[in-house]
């Protein structure tokens, strides 16, 4: 049986430790700053009413103990916590590990070609696999959606190797699994870092800079034209970057053929009465007067810094005309800085 060391103790972390012990998959190794918080056994339930019985084989804070006998590394973390993990683990990796994320839009493949060596195997989803939340830390969490399948990105191996790969997680994660073209394609997406920024600009950015709201703002709900708008413009942009590429054509849709909308006031409806999308508030935090941004939450320090700016960059090095994702790029990298 092959070992996988999962990266960190979120909920896609618990989830994915007791699905893959569970079902016999892997024996699972974990790394977490917080060692002591967890159990040798896990128990995940699911959607169907079943529970999970998973073993963790070892957990440690120390990457040294539980990550040179892996076959497969597993970053479950956000983007501002994947460079210093990588820079943790790349003395004790084994060459042939398979070192992938989670969740590859919020830089995994450009940091980990930096900081790795260049013989690595690299991997990484294109979308997170499983629907998760902990109940208890450490102890048990809730599988609450799969995905129908699942798209992944390899590098550094050969094609073959890549596609024993790609059988070998289909197996794991009990679904058909498609093999990207490139790294490419499970990095760079239009959904957070341009849904999310275009939203955040046009509340707090531009005539709105500074603006003290008399309520908590629903983030969905409460979207405007304007915002999707500007979520078109940027879009428009990101799709010029694509064309100069090596992605295949059409592997992700636009903006507007995503959400079934084809102008700026019916995408507005559209994200608006998205049920999932229902109740969730707008980063922002109280202050006497009303309420303001809250320049902290992940929605800034995440999607700027981790996700639109990997598209800024290889729109500025391919010489790429993009005004609308220059404007709220660097307005969103200005209020992290302060």
């Amino acid at each position: 049986m092959l070992t996988i060391c999962i990266c960190g103790g979120g909920s896609l972390g618990h989830v994915i430790a007791g699905w893959l012990s569970a079902r016999n998959h892997a024996k699972v190794n974990i790394l977490t700053n917080r060692p002591e918080k967890w159990n040798y056994e896990i128990e995940v339930d699911t959607p169907d009413g079943s529970v999970l019985k998973g073993k963790i084989s070892m957990i440690s804070k120390y990457p040294e103990k539980v990550v040179p006998m892996a076959d497969v590394v597993l970053l479950c973390l956000p983007g501002f916590l994947i460079k210093e993990e990588l820079e943790k683990l790349k003395h004790v990796l084994p060459p042939n590990a398979f070192v992938g994320s989670v969740f590859s839009s919020t830089g995994f493949f450009f940091e980990a070609q930096k900081i790795l060596s260049d013989n690595q195997p690299l991997w990484g989803f294109q979308r997170v696999p499983f629907i998760s939340r902990v109940e208890e830390y450490g102890k048990s969490a809730h599988l609450l959606g799969y995905k129908n399948a699942h798209n992944i990105a390899v590098e550094s191996v050969s094609d073959e190797e890549k596609t024993n790969f790609a059988l070998l997680m289909q197996e794991w994660f009990e679904r058909p699994v498609k093999l990207l073209k490139n790294y490419y394609e499970a990095s760079l997406t239009n959904s957070n870092p341009l849904l999310h920024t275009s939203r955040l600009y046009t509340m707090f950015g531009g005539e709105n800079e500074g603006k003290v709201y008399s309520r908590m703002q629903l983030f969905y709900e409460e979207w405007t034209e304007e915002a999707a708008d500007l979520y078109i413009k940027m879009d428009a942009e990101f799709f010029s970057l694509l064309k100069v590429l090596p992605v295949t054509e059409g592997f992700l849709p636009t903006a507007l053929d995503y959400y079934e909308s084809y102008d700026a006031k019916s995408l507005a409806a559209k994200l608006s009465s998205i049920e999932g999308f229902k109740g969730i508030t707008s980063p922002m935090v109280k202050v006497d007067d009303g309420w303001i941004a809250d320049f902290n939450s992940r929605y800034f320090t995440e999607d700027f810094p981790y996700g639109l700016k990997y598209i800024w960059q290889l729109a500025h090095k391919n010489d790429i005309s993009c005004p609308n994702i220059d404007k709220v790029y660097v307005w969103g990298m200005s209020k992290i800085e302060k």
